[in-house]
């Protein structure tokens, strides 16, 4: 069976990603800080599920949590990077930001780079990296978390140039809005998915290895309008 890790995966998007891949099949390790909620997680999905609690800002202790968990495991095949925060910040305190800057790019970072130095020792392996929409355009309600999630596809990119050669594949995945506790409150959202279909999304791009996935399918259109739309203009409809 393979084996895959999942961080944040104690609620939203990582919680329905794992009851998802349990279901077919795959030996999960679930990584997150809240230890009740991945104890009860794997207690619903079965003796098989191995969870960590830790912290993904805790960049010099987070190897040995995931070296643990893959040694549980005996093995890797996949790592889903989730782990992320979203906090409003129009007033542009500095604790919001530097938080999400610790867990979306620190985080993130500490995650990705660890499994592509283990799956370029194995020569084989997947990295999965959840960015944004949000990544294409800056916001001025969460201006971090757009920077953070751009930074994520780009690190993203730049593993899939490295490891290409190796057969190792790299998928940059970009939901749009998700009903999750993460956006609990914001305004203007469309389009918006439960969890689940937004997770069922994700494990196709997986099952697919896609470079590129956008979740749910139909915000490549609104990738591109945003991509030409002149920064003025779009500052007025998004703001």
């Amino acid at each position: 069976m393979p084996k895959a890790i999942i961080t944040g995966a104690s609620a939203g998007l990582g919680q329905e990603l794992a009851r998802l891949m349990a279901r077919d099949g795959w030996t999960l390790g679930l990584l997150a800080r809240n230890q009740a909620a991945l104890e009860a997680l794997a207690e619903e999905l079965g003796p098989g599920v191995k969870v960590r609690a830790a912290d993904v800002t805790d960049s010099e202790n987070l190897p040995a949590h995931l070296d643990a968990l893959v040694a549980q495991l005996g093995g890797l095949d996949c790592i889903v990077v989730n782990a992320g925060v979203s906090p409003h910040n129009r007033k542009l305190a500095w604790e919001p930001d530097r938080q999400t800057v610790l867990t979306n790019v620190l985080g993130f970072t500490a995650c990705a780079s660890w499994a592509a130095r283990l799956f370029y020792q194995q020569k084989h392996g997947h990295i999965v990296g959840v960015s944004s929409i949000a990544a294409l355009r800056g916001s001025a309600a969460v201006p971090a978390y757009n920077a953070s999630k751009a930074f994520v596809s780009h690190y993203l990119e730049g593993l899939r140039f490295n490891l290409s050669r190796f057969g190792i594949p790299v998928t940059d995945v970009r939901p749009g809005w998700v009903h999750t506790a993460m956006t609990k409150g914001a305004k203007g959202m469309f389009w918006v998915v439960q969890p689940d279909a937004a997770a069922r999304g994700i494990y196709r791009a997986i099952r697919r290895k896609q470079k590129v996935a956008y979740v749910p399918r139909r915000w490549v259109l609104l990738a591109f309008l945003s991509a030409v739309t002149p920064g003025g203009l779009y500052q007025r409809i998004s703001n």
